[in-house]
């Protein structure tokens, strides 16, 4: 695999943002505040990075635990509560819940999340928050006996659109949403980790026809697909990414274990890595869509 690329801006290195975390999770760039959101989780808080200033501070240090996050089509953040096992979204700061139950009972502890251009909500849902440890989120029993990837409608129903995974994880929209690609962490026979992405034909808000994508070097945790269809996924290196016909194409090795990634900056080609403690920056020479 290479380890250069045309992928990469000029003569580009990995830049170290702030450390000082526990295990940072779910990056999104705001670009009407020109920052990156990003969770501590176990010191159950949000940051935030100022791409203008460099400097790092506390969102909110009563965050529940929260993790995945994205835009939505009016520019909110919409997250993942582990604490709270729901899907939220932020405006202006007010904390809103979109939908905290599916049937009779509650989710697990909803892990990321992407928004479709009908405004549709898609969230995976395994059951890390619920730990007995209490580092990642409120220990407790799953109320339904699976872990699925949901769909809420922009009426706030939830349906179940992907069923076949063990611990569905990251996930991501092809450019033109024909694709959903998904990842599965969950255990093995053997207590290892699994170590695949997933995809997914996307056809009137249903995900059909499941087969392997790809299997990366360690746990694709968390992931983006760019504007040529490349996914930009966390691995146990530190980022790989992989061409819309599972080609793998670059490996940059980053000094912890990344969990999750996002585009960002004014032009969107910066891509922004949470770690175990750290966040980092990477230049690009591409973007993933407007909405990041």
């Amino acid at each position: 695999m290479h380890t250069a690329s045309t992928l990469l801006a000029g003569d580009v290195h990995l830049e170290s943002l702030w450390t000082g975390g526990i295990w940072l999770e779910g990056p999104v760039y705001v670009p009407g505040s020109r920052t990156v959101r990003f969770s501590d989780i176990p010191n159950n808080r949000i940051m935030q990075f100022s791409t203008a200033s460099g400097e790092t501070t506390v969102y909110t240090d009563d965050a529940e635990f929260s993790n995945g996050r994205t835009l939505d089509l009016d520019g909110n953040v919409v997250q993942c509560s582990q604490g709270r096992r729901a899907i939220e979204r932020d405006v202006d700061g007010t904390v809103q819940v979109v939908v905290d139950r599916f049937g009779s009972g509650r989710f697990n502890s909803p892990n990321d999340v992407v928004v479709a251009s009908d405004g549709s909500i898609w969230f995976t849902d395994p059951p890390y928050g619920l730990h007995p440890s209490g580092r990642e989120g409120r220990p407790g029993p799953q109320d339904y006996d699976s872990c699925f990837v949901f769909r809420v409608s922009p009426d706030g129903i939830p349906t179940v659109v992907i069923s076949d995974m063990v611990y569905p994880n990251g996930l991501a929209f092809s450019p033109d949403e024909s694709l959903l690609y998904v990842s599965d962490t969950g255990p093995t026979t053997d207590d290892s980790a699994l170590q695949q992405i997933r995809v997914y034909d996307v056809v009137d808000g249903a995900a059909l026809n499941g087969r392997v994508f790809v299997e990366p070097d360690g746990v694709a945790d968390g992931f983006r697909v760019d504007v040529a269809g490349r996914v930009w996924t966390s691995s146990g290196s530190g980022i790989q990414v992989f061409a819309a016909d599972g080609e793998p194409l670059l490996d940059v090795p980053v000094p912890e274990t990344v969990s999750n990634l996002c585009f960002g900056g004014d032009d969107g080609t910066e891509l922004y890595l949470t770690a175990t403690t750290s966040l980092y920056r990477l230049h690009t020479a591409t973007t993933d869509t407007a909405r990041r």
